[in-house]
């Protein structure tokens, strides 16, 4: 197998992957929480019934109160992936708690070599924002469950097709809306990751179209961590908002207040185009009622529309 290394994969300020083919090696490790047993052979399946070849780390069930396995093991198995040159993609299988714990000690210099995408959400936003800061590598914001995740991951790993998508008008954050029309790249996540990434681990956000949810009830909570990003200046040189899902907060009133009220109330100080409603992130289920979501490519330049009511993402792959 041939591919280049380096900052030949770089274009527009992104550190591209290039795209996976029939035959390519993906690995599942768990640089967080630990999964079923169950969703280990649930996600080869998956892969292997787009042509994909599948193994996982050494302690991707390892069990360390509830992560899987020591900080060090966990960070051996995610080092070893990108380490691998036979590895072509990372698919983490959960979120839940600790990769905060060893996303600062990751081999950057083995990530700029041989760039792959990471694919996962929740806890994992800790992963991509540091891959962003150090190696402006492109991630998938995401997980292989629901027909709408597996298809919009199949594409975004194996296509250089851009992805659009549209404001849900049911979905909780659809009503918070501030017009406007911007282009950046797209950058976040899970909103207290990005909060506790403050002086840690936050990408330079200049030019940077936002991209937030959340999973957790409790407005005082959402607001602490929304008025940190704010007041610590990290979204000053932002240039729209885009928000994903906030289910947990339907019909959750406190003090007459939702959580639409707190997010009008904060983000209205950026001065920027916001679009919520996009249908990604923690509490959304199909027509059936089953887990899913759209997965979003991270670091790639995107367009934010609020009149068309759109989100347009590049491809992270080359």
């Amino acid at each position: 197998m041939q591919f280049f290394i380096g900052d030949k994969w770089m274009k527009n300020g992104l550190l591209r992957s290039p795209k996976l083919q029939e035959g390519d090696l993906v690995r599942l490790v768990s640089p967080a929480s630990y999964p079923p047993k169950s969703d280990i052979s649930t996600t080869i399946n998956l892969l292997e019934s787009w042509g994909l070849r599948c193994d996982t780390g050494n302690h991707i069930l390892d069990e360390c109160g509830y992560m899987a396995g020591s900080d060090t093991d966990r960070l051996e198995d995610l080092n070893g992936a990108f380490r691998d040159p036979e590895v072509r993609a990372i698919i983490t299988t959960t979120g839940g708690a600790g990769a905060y714990r060893i996303a600062d000690d990751i081999d950057f210099s083995s990530v700029r070599s041989d760039p792959k995408p990471l694919i996962g959400f929740s806890d994992i936003t800790n992963l991509h924002l540091v891959l962003q800061k150090h190696c402006k590598l492109g991630g998938i914001h995401g997980c292989p469950w629901g027909n709408k995740a597996r298809r919009s991951i199949k594409q975004l790993l194996m296509s250089t097709d851009s992805i659009t998508l549209h404001s849900d008008p049911d979905a909780v954050s659809a009503s918070v809306q501030f017009a406007g029309k911007a282009q950046g790249h797209l950058i976040g996540g899970n909103l207290q990751a990005l909060a506790n990434a403050v002086g840690v681990r936050m990408p330079i956000m200049k030019g940077a179209i936002l991209f937030l949810e959340y999973h957790r009830a409790g407005l005082g909570t959402a607001d602490r961590y929304l008025t940190q990003l704010l007041r610590s200046g990290a979204l000053n040189e932002v240039v729209g908002v885009v928000l994903g899902s906030f289910e947990c907060y339907r019909d959750y009133i406190d003090r007459g207040w939702g959580i639409t009220d707190v997010l009008n109330d904060r983000l209205a100080s950026l001065n920027v185009p916001v679009l919520g409603g996009i249908y990604a992130g923690h509490d959304l289920t199909d027509e059936n009622g089953d887990t899913d979501q759209y997965a979003v490519p991270l670091g790639a330049q995107a367009i934010l529309d609020v009149c068309e009511g759109s989100l347009t993402v590049e491809s992270i792959m080359a």
